[in-house]
């Protein structure tokens, strides 16, 4: 797919991962629409970077986990730029607790991890995919290790990922042939979801072949790359993890 000139909407896309793919798409000459729920003043900071790049970019305020707020971003998005092509579901939320502490595995925590990685997902989709047919457009999720080992910060969050991904090879099925539909499942990933966990950081570093852990560039590059030279691939989960579970 000839990603320039085309419009990107990166849900979470002023932090992190999702800051990295915008930027990353942008030096390939996409517009980019950047979606944030919170994190207003780094939406707009990740706007300047973007424009810089010399691309358009438009900052949306929305919680993806309302499906009200989900069609209204899009019909949004729509109006401003009269197409979408891409759309990168990239927000996400977690609450670390240990594994081995059920007790500690809140039915809140459940609900409020779920209704952001799962409903959101997919509410997203759902909101876009009429546009997205219409543009013969992608979608990427960003599921994780997680959803494959059953790791990660807690049971929550990894049985989210889990059906972040099999939500991505049903709507895979649904939306073809028009949209392809994949998933990038990161590793750990240096944003300030580790910060201050460094003993974590360097004991996952030390036990992968390429001895680090992932910049958000390193998932963006393999994002762009399914989007822009895969046009033979859909429904499947991509793993980024410097071969940390091979």
């Amino acid at each position: 797919m000839e990603i320039k000139g085309k419009v990107a909407l990166i849900t979470g896309g002023g932090t992190g991962v999702g800051k990295g793919i915008a930027l990353r798409l942008a030096k390939e000459g996409t517009n980019i629409c950047i979606n944030y729920a919170h994190s207003e003043k780094e939406a707009y900071e990740a706007k300047a970077e973007v424009e810089a790049l010399g691309v358009k970019c438009a900052v949306y305020k929305a919680d993806v986990s309302d499906d009200d707020q989900c069609r209204a971003m899009i019909a949004a998005v729509l109006k401003d730029w009269g197409q979408l092509d891409i759309l990168v579901n990239n927000a996400g939320r977690t609450h670390f607790v240990d594994h081995s502490d059920l007790e500690g595995m809140k039915g809140e925590y459940f609900d409020d991890i779920f209704a952001l990685n799962v409903k959101g997902t997919f509410f997203m989709c759902r909101a876009a995919a009429d546009a997205l047919k219409k543009a013969h457009g992608v979608i990427i999720n960003i599921t994780s290790i997680a959803g494959v080992t059953g790791l990660g910060s807690s049971i929550a969050y990894a049985a989210s990922k889990a059906a972040e991904i099999s939500i991505t090879k049903s709507l895979a099925r649904v939306l073809a042939p028009e949209v392809r539909v994949l998933a990038v499942a990161p590793g750990i990933v240096l944003t300030r979801w580790v910060e201050g966990r460094t003993g974590h950081i360097d004991k996952l570093a030390g036990e992968t072949p390429l001895q680090k852990v992932a910049e958000p560039d390193d998932i963006a590059q393999t994002v762009y790359a399914l989007i822009a030279h895969a046009d033979f691939m859909t429904g499947q989960n991509i793993i980024v993890d410097g071969g940390a579970f091979i």
